[in-house]
């Protein structure tokens, strides 16, 4: 076999370095190492050592720069024509995830990449292979994520905005005596919520269930203008609970001229129970405020509930309901002001039994 000799005047030796510290592409990186080590009377299995790469790389690279110069160390895949993965077809793919199979014909209601690839082919004529779907998907930043459930707010679409924008002008004119709080309620298990977990290959975590479910609620507000949290617990989502916490808001509030409380259309919040409490003289200051049906998104404080089962009840070890409660109650006091405190991040002592 001929042996392969490459010299290099200094200028192109020059040019082969700069190239090498400043591209961003590997091939082409590794391409101009290679005509580097040749030059320095290197042999292809000592570059295929150095650079980990074949000998037959090496030798290649070096044929095409003996035949071709420095052009030949360019990616050549430029030549292959107009690519197939244009803005376009991106579009299409985007337009394809915002809708489901079954309304192309397919039988499965849920995309994967080879379906992708399939209906992106019917649709536009251009035939892409799953790793250009799974690369076009990147682009797209798209993530493999659990649907929301969601119920339709049986309300027109103009009675439903009417009323929001009724709220919305609530809130920006509240006058400074008065306070305005977004209400809801939780619910507290003492199975714990299965979450996802880093773990390491091969090994799969253990979340020990006590078997025996026990339930507690929780009933909280949250103050629109300060973020801050008043709550109270108890056995049952009734009435009672949440005339606790209105007895609760009343307090925390004793220079409010005005209670004004958001809230959706829970039965127990317009039960006749909650109608006599509100009628008697302690709940004077308090004004309830409906929400339209299945609207928990303009709920301000269903965000808390979730950072509360992310913190808390998801995979926790608790042995009792009592401990679960009193780490529920820690974690409010912790994220009050809510948002600007860091729950996820605070420390405490956890002496009660786990």
């Amino acid at each position: 076999m001929t042996r392969i000799v490459i010299r290099l005047t200094r200028p192109v030796k020059r040019r082969l370095r700069k190239t090498v510290q400043r591209t961003r592409d590997a091939r082409l990186r590794l391409r101009c190492n290679i005509v580097l080590l040749w030059a320095e009377g290197r042999s292809s299995d000592q570059m295929a050592a150095a650079l980990q790469c074949a000998k037959s790389t090496a030798l290649n690279v070096a044929h095409r720069f003996l035949a071709e110069g420095e052009a030949g160390l360019s990616d050549r895949r430029r030549e292959n024509g107009q690519p197939k993965v244009d803005a376009d077809l991106l579009q299409a793919l985007a337009e394809l995830l915002q809708t489901q199979p079954t309304a192309y014909g397919w039988q499965r209601a849920t995309w994967t990449r080879e379906l992708l690839a399939l209906q992106l082919a019917q649709s536009t004529g251009v035939a892409v292979s799953v790793t250009t779907v799974h690369r076009m998907l990147r682009r797209l930043g798209a993530r493999w994520g659990e649907p929301r459930p969601v119920v339709r707010c049986p309300w027109s679409k103009q009675a439903k905005t009417r009323r929001l924008r009724e709220l919305e002008r609530v809130r920006e004119t509240l006058p400074q005596g008065e306070v305005l709080v977004y209400e809801d309620e939780a619910e507290i298990h003492l199975n714990p919520q299965i979450g996802r977990d880093w773990m390491l290959p091969g090994q799969q975590q253990q979340v020990l269930t006590p078997g025996q479910n026990e339930k507690r609620h929780v009933a909280g507000s949250l103050d629109a203008r300060t973020g801050r949290l008043v709550w109270v617990g108890g056995p049952q989502r009734n009435s009672g609970l949440f005339v606790d916490l209105l007895r609760a808001l009343v307090g925390a509030y004793p220079k409010a001229q005005r209670i004004h409380v958001i809230l959706d259309h829970a039965s127990l919040h317009d039960s006749q129970a909650t109608q006599h409490a509100l009628s008697q003289r302690e709940f004077r200051r308090v004004k309830l405020h409906f929400l339209p049906p299945y609207c928990p998104l303009e709920n301000r404080i269903e965000r808390l509930w979730g950072d509360l089962h992310d913190n808390v009840t998801r995979n926790h070890t608790c042995r009792s309901i009592e401990a679960l409660v009193r780490r529920v109650d820690r974690f409010l006091t912790t994220a009050s002001p809510w948002p600007g405190s860091p729950p996820s991040i605070a420390r405490g002592p956890l002496t009660e039994a786990a």
